[in-house]
């Protein structure tokens, strides 16, 4: 039921399964509020074939490690979804779903998080919303005339749509590079990105990906993740590059009512169009608390806002800490902000 207490945390992903284990472990009054009606976040929502890029010893949540997947090195997005509803009712969680927040507003000391299922007042609120349900997609002349179909990486779930279609999948990360691949078994696929392609040492897995960001987390010298690459050369892009289908061309000048227009004015048809173009975070909710935000990052010092110091942000990306998008990467910035509200609370 609605009501009070020391931290309120909104959005029940690995970062708010990590926010709620500390906050558990700190003794602290809590309680996470999900608007998914089962636990396991965003990952419940991949496509098929999606895989994490590193076996499942690393990435673990805090607390217990992520159980190997037995006949696969590399687990797939349901057995991650299995792991996350084992680690909440491992740990006992206060979680309250469905709850979908509105929004979060300050009510004399404490801040009011106004849910459809009522108020809850809390001293602290942590955002670990993430930033699956706001895809991005790039205002690109035309869209609107485009017979054909068109959808984001969320709506994606197997090639077999696309079977014997033409298509052309837009995006220069992982997601396009493995969506492409999948689907160029069964359709003639284009990819097509704004800027060239980096690719990851074909040795470059989450294992090294992990110790990199460890070492930047650390405050270690040399570069972050980012440094590395864009893509990930897991076995479907290397089976994929060795067909001879991992070449993008430069972004396409406009859509047209069936299919693409080039920049030197000749056009391609196509059936649809993929667009794995990325997420903006799912904050919202926090528009009266920060009135000057836009679709981007949030001022923060660590993960704590700067505009609002009872309110902390984890799980966004680098600039909410080093890979805290990530399972590991959610863990460390969720131990540091909760070690920051127990201080706060006066230990």
């Amino acid at each position: 039921m609605p009501g009070s207490g020391d931290v309120a945390v909104v959005g029940d992903g690995q970062a708010g399964l990590a926010a709620g284990y500390y906050l558990r472990r700190a003794g602290l009054n809590y309680v996470i509020l999900d608007a998914e009606v089962e636990a396991g976040g965003a990952w419940q929502h991949y496509w098929h074939s999606m895989r994490l890029f590193s076996p499942a010893e690393y990435s673990p949540l805090p607390g217990w490690g992520m159980p190997r997947q037995e006949g696969e090195d590399f687990p797939t997005a349901g057995y991650v979804v299995d792991y996350l509803r084992a680690y909440e009712q491992r740990y006992g969680l206060r979680v309250r779903r469905p709850v979908r927040v509105h929004e979060v507003r300050p009510v004399g000391e404490r801040l009011a998080v106004e849910a459809d299922a009522g108020r809850w007042l809390a001293r602290y609120v942590i955002s670990a919303t993430g930033t699956w349900e706001c895809p991005y997609v790039p205002d690109i002349p035309g869209r609107a005339e485009f017979a054909g179909r068109q959808l984001h990486t969320v709506h994606y779930t197997s090639p077999e749509e696309f079977r014997g279609q033409r298509v052309v999948v837009v995006g220069g990360g992982n997601s396009a590079a493995q969506i492409l691949a999948e689907v160029s078994r069964v359709a003639e696929a284009t990819w097509v990105t704004l800027r060239p392609a980096r690719f990851m040492p074909d040795d470059v897995d989450g294992r090294v990906l992990f110790g990199v960001a460890t070492r930047k987390a650390a405050g270690g010298a040399g570069g972050g993740v980012s440094d590395l690459g864009d893509i990930v050369m897991v076995p479907g892009v290397r089976e994929a590059r060795d067909r001879g289908v991992l070449h993008a061309r430069p972004m396409f000048a406009r859509l047209t009512a069936h299919g693409v227009r080039w920049p030197d004015g000749t056009e391609q048809p196509c059936a649809a169009v993929i667009w794995c173009t990325g997420f903006r975070p799912n904050l919202t909710h926090l528009a009266p608390l920060l009135p000057g935000w836009q679709d981007g990052k949030v001022a923060t010092e660590g993960t704590r806002s700067v505009d609002e110091p009872r309110l902390y942000l984890v799980g966004y990306g680098d600039w909410t800490g080093p890979a805290s998008a990530t399972l590991v990467g959610a863990g460390r910035t969720a131990k540091a902000t909760v070690a920051d509200i127990v201080a706060r609370l006066g230990g």
